[in-house]
């Protein structure tokens, strides 16, 4: 009884590693505040996804049979969120370096996860799949959640500084726009094929 921790970590990476919309507002956010501006952002997003993990360990999903209008609804307001989040991406235009008052914070970070299908998709893999059945909850919740976030410590910061490294060559040129473009069409396109098609990318 036990979690296959090396393949649950191989699968793991794979997903928090690829585009996606936290990635996508990470990379956002550091291309137009730089990296250590956007620091406390990337501590609130990666901790958000322990708001997810623990209750889907202890039995949150049980109640997609119960109670699947809930589901159905947060499903909707996901959707919404993310629309709004890659509405704001395409809008953004880039001063990289700038530490500015309105840098989104720690608390703005923590709403990213809980919100985001391909987290949810990623989670709910974790326990159906690299969990062995008869393994003690708080065991396989605390494997999953410790997984996650020694990946999203080192992955999460890349793409924050990926961004800010981005935004030093595109920052007031024409490509600048395209750029922003493209990343919120990412974000859009991540969550309808993690939606849509069953997938957990």
């Amino acid at each position: 009884m036990s979690v296959a921790v090396a393949s649950y970590l191989t699968f793991a990476a794979s997903q928090i590693g690829t585009p996606g919309p936290a990635n996508m507002a990470l990379m956002a956010t550091g291309a137009r505040y730089g990296l250590r501006a956007a620091l406390p952002f990337v501590a609130g997003v990666a901790l958000g996804k322990q708001l997810v993990i623990w209750p889907v360990g202890f039995g949150l999903m049980g109640l997609a049979t119960e109670v699947p209008w809930l589901f159905e609804a947060l499903k909707w307001a996901c959707i919404a969120y993310i629309c709004w989040l890659a509405w704001k991406i395409a809008n953004l235009r880039l001063q990289p370096g700038e530490e500015a008052a309105a840098a989104p914070g720690f608390a703005a970070g923590l709403l990213v996860h809980p919100l985001n299908p391909k987290a949810w998709a990623m989670i709910v893999t974790g326990f159906t799949t690299f969990v062995e059945p008869g393994t003690p909850t708080l065991q396989a919740t605390a494997t999953i959640a410790i997984c996650l976030l020694s990946l999203q410590i080192i992955l999460h910061p890349m793409w924050t500084f990926a961004g800010d490294r981005i935004a030093r060559l595109v920052a007031g040129k024409r490509q600048e726009k395209y750029l922003m473009w493209t990343l919120a069409a990412l974000t859009v396109a991540s969550v309808f094929i993690v939606l849509f098609r069953g997938g957990t990318a």
